[in-house]
């Protein structure tokens, strides 16, 4: 018998809780999700829901107050901040709603910063970094600046960052948050691919359009995760 493989993501009670004036304040509370590899989540719910909060979790951004989180079967819920810095490196790639390119870095090594934080060498950075542009569709931009192309290939160039360290998790923030609507399409099919080819994906997002392109939806309310559904097919009606 074959053993079966850790979910990528496995987290139980988990809960976070800041400080205020008035007291202990709860945004995340006791929280229980299973993430397979290989899925498509959308992680959604109204502002001050916990969904951001739970992004952060999930990215080591942050540690919990209680519960459990486990990342590719390790317990991460009490590392260390220099561990858990080594394990994001490691396993997510990170795509932000703002981009977050270094303005004055070419795009080439935009896409290789993950790597350098990596101690990689640099010919295998620029080896790496151009063919993750290649991978998304800017092969011929690598010594361009961010202010030199529109902001859908600036999303473009952040996936491609969010992939060159080869991870097994991408966490996407409202990754189409500052694009037009075509725009936004153009990227959630990148992330199709990317999910066709066995990469786990989970994005956060406040648009029900977007959340489609998700295999799996899953709502947040007042801290709770209250509902987790596959989204109806796009074909359904037409069959």
């Amino acid at each position: 018998m074959h053993a079966t493989a850790q979910p990528v993501i496995r987290v139980a009670g988990l809960g976070k809780s800041y400080a205020t004036a008035a007291g202990p304040f709860p945004a995340l509370k006791g929280v229980d999700l299973i993430i397979e590899a290989g899925e498509f989540v959308a992680i959604m719910g109204p502002s001050g829901s916990g969904k951001s909060t739970f992004m952060n979790l999930l990215g080591c951004l942050d540690t919990p107050s209680g519960g459990d989180y486990f990342l590719t079967g390790r317990n991460v819920a009490h590392m260390a901040s220099n561990e858990l810095a080594t394990l994001r490196n490691r396993t997510i790639g990170f795509v932000f709603q703002g981009f977050n390119l270094l303005p004055r870095m070419s795009l080439e090594d935009n896409v290789a910063l993950p790597l350098v934080y990596a101690g990689v060498n640099r010919e295998t950075r620029r080896v790496k970094a151009r063919a993750m542009l290649a991978r998304v569709g800017l092969g011929h931009y690598a010594n361009s600046l961010p202010s030199q192309i529109s902001g859908g290939q600036q999303q473009r160039v952040a996936i491609a960052r969010a992939l060159v360290n080869s991870p097994q998790l991408i966490l996407a923030d409202e990754p189409t948050g500052n694009l037009d609507s075509h725009t936004s399409e153009e990227i959630m099919a990148v992330f199709e691919a990317l999910n066709d080819e066995g990469i786990t994906i989970v994005l956060v997002t406040h648009e029900a359009d977007v959340a489609t392109h998700a295999k799996r939806q899953v709502r947040f309310l007042d801290g709770r995760l209250v509902s987790d559904t596959a989204p109806p097919a796009p074909e359904a009606a037409a069959c």
